[in-house]
């Protein structure tokens, strides 16, 4: 499911490779929640002095929610996989509270 997603960067540039590795990561959170209304996806360097200083922000928005992920890793595609991931366990559980309901 292709998720209807916008991409900001902040203080630079993202290459297209980048967009294109963002966007396929976050249209693979379709295949385990198909109602995903759209998503933002910030990302941005921080001034700190430590390699880590890469910075993916990713809010995703559900009927009747938001969920939101940020990480800070070496690379933003670092970043991104663990905001993918924790945004993957938040629509698991989104989605067992509405099958209990």
């Amino acid at each position: 499911m292709k998720v209807n997603l916008k991409i900001s960067s902040v203080h630079f540039d993202a290459d297209k490779k980048l967009l294109e590795f963002v966007k396929e990561r976050v249209d693979k959170l379709g295949n385990y929640y198909d109602k995903i209304i759209d998503g933002d996806v910030i990302l941005k360097i921080d001034n700190n002095s430590t390699g880590e200083n890469k910075i993916a922000e990713i809010k995703l928005s559900v009927p009747g929610n938001e969920i939101f992920a940020k990480k800070q890793c070496k690379s933003f595609e670092e970043a991104t996989d663990n905001a993918v991931e924790a945004l993957r366990r938040q629509l698991k559980k989104h989605k067992e509270k509405l099958n209990n309901v």
